[in-house]
């Protein structure tokens, strides 16, 4: 069985209330993520028809803050499926609602896997891709998966091996004094 990526999309506005501002007037970011682990649940559990888990998060950059009183929209598309896995591209923007202005405030990648009752893996849906858009996001998540799997390779191989590395630390702002 395959899906579009249109089958699974989702998109979500909430206006930004006080209650979820900081003391500097901004909207918390462990609240916007909040809101993005609910909306990739969303996209990943209509893409498989199951119950979906958050394995890992790709990457957050908060690009712009956001005020109380903003519109933030929220928009998720699958945009790589594996076995069991799925890569939900998150785009977060914000609207002034008096001026109208938009401002991109967050782009991140949720990788979330299907599971059953038990809490078992199960297969997904394949993914149909329509557009150069949809083949374009499906191969940067293959590059970002073989990118994080030499990352992690090479931190673990920095932890079996610290000597080796030792001399980068020569350009940077700490002190070695190992007892």
């Amino acid at each position: 069985m395959f899906k579009t990526t249109e089958d699974s999309r989702i998109q979500i506005s909430q206006l930004m209330k006080p209650s979820n501002a900081n003391f500097g007037g901004k909207i918390h970011g462990g609240y916007i993520l909040s809101l993005m682990d609910n909306i990739a649940f969303a996209c990943a559990s209509k893409h498989s028809r199951s119950y979906c888990v958050t394995a890992s998060v790709n990457k957050v950059n908060f690009l712009n803050p956001i005020e109380v009183g903003e519109l933030v929209t929220m928009k998720a598309s699958v945009n790589y499926v594996g076995k069991s896995s799925m890569v939900v591209g998150i785009r977060v923007e914000s609207e002034n609602i008096r001026t109208g202005e938009k401002k991109h405030c967050n782009s991140s990648y949720f990788i979330m896997v299907a599971v059953d009752e038990d809490g078992n893996k199960v297969t997904v849906p394949g993914l149909i891709l329509t557009n150069k858009l949809s083949a374009k996001r499906f191969i940067k998540s293959i590059i970002r998966r073989e990118s994080d799997t030499k990352r992690t390779e090479d931190l673990e191989n920095l932890y079996k091996n610290v000597e080796n590395h030792l001399e980068q630390l020569k350009d940077y702002n700490v002190k070695i004094d190992f007892k």
